[in-house]
């Protein structure tokens, strides 16, 4: 899979409110009400990146979840990330 090109990124992120550039990577912040709303929210992302078969770097203190997407085997940004942050904001919505 081959890394995006620079304006393929940015208008990526244009479509996706929240999510920031991080190096060769995307991410995102999400607050909840509290602990258990975060793990469902958790276990909802591992049930896509089981589908998608592309997994985010996740992280978790109590209500707040942070993923990170990048393609490690492209050592860079892929449409996998984008389509993976992409099926997050629909669920979310």
């Amino acid at each position: 899979m081959k890394c995006l090109k620079e304006h393929e990124i940015e208008s990526w992120l244009e479509k996706l409110p929240g999510w920031q550039r991080d190096g060769d990577a995307v991410k995102k912040e999400w607050l909840f009400e509290d602990f258990k709303s975060a793990l469902t929210f958790i276990n909802r992302v591992g049930e896509l990146a089981e589908q998608f078969d592309h997994h985010p770097e996740l992280y978790n203190v109590y209500n707040r979840v942070s993923l990170r997407y990048t393609t490690h085997d492209a050592n860079g940004l892929t449409r996998k990330d984008m389509d993976s942050a992409c099926a997050i904001e629909k669920f979310m919505a």
